[in-house]
């Protein structure tokens, strides 16, 4: 959108060690916000994997371009999250977890889970938590993958020291 982004790369200058930066943006615009992203200068935190088509699978093309937008920097992580808003064809979302459990696999050292609870901006068909908590073992399939992901993965983030 038109929002001053730098303004926003004064802001994450300023931020203190140890902080990230959470940015939402959809698929489609990722390469436009590429030299934005580039240049916050504290580890970045991508929602919602920044929203592929997982229609597509995990070699589509949106899902090609996160990958490529993760391999730019070590500090990239995302958050492996939202069923719901992605595979429209609903529960038990299985276009999602085919997209997604070769992502988690391959950058399980950078990946968060959530529900996304309380379910921002859904006035109707909000999911059943519990079915999205159903979607971990079908994106992390291991228990070492478990682990990373909802233990691992949160503590390094967030409590490093």
């Amino acid at each position: 959108d038109d929002a001053p982004r730098d303004k926003f790369l004064e802001v994450a200058a300023r931020l203190p060690k140890g902080w990230h930066v959470v940015i939402y943006f959809e698929a489609d615009i990722l390469e436009d916000l590429r030299p934005f992203m580039d240049a916050i200068p504290v580890p970045l935190v991508i929602d919602h994997m920044g929203r592929p088509d997982v229609t597509q699978g995990p070699d589509g093309a949106a899902m090609k371009a996160f990958r490529a937008f993760l391999d730019s920097r070590p500090d990239i992580w995302f958050k492996a999250t939202c069923p719901d808003r992605l595979d429209a064809a609903g529960a038990p979302w299985d276009a999602f977890a085919r997209a997604v459990a070769p992502l988690v696999a391959d950058y399980q050292d950078r990946v968060l889970w959530g529900t996304d609870w309380p379910h921002p901006n859904m006035q109707s068909a909000i999911p059943d938590d519990g079915h999205l908590v159903d979607m971990i073992p079908r994106i992390a399939p291991t228990v070492e993958l478990q682990r990373k992901l909802l233990i691992d993965n949160p503590t390094a983030l967030y409590w490093a020291d």
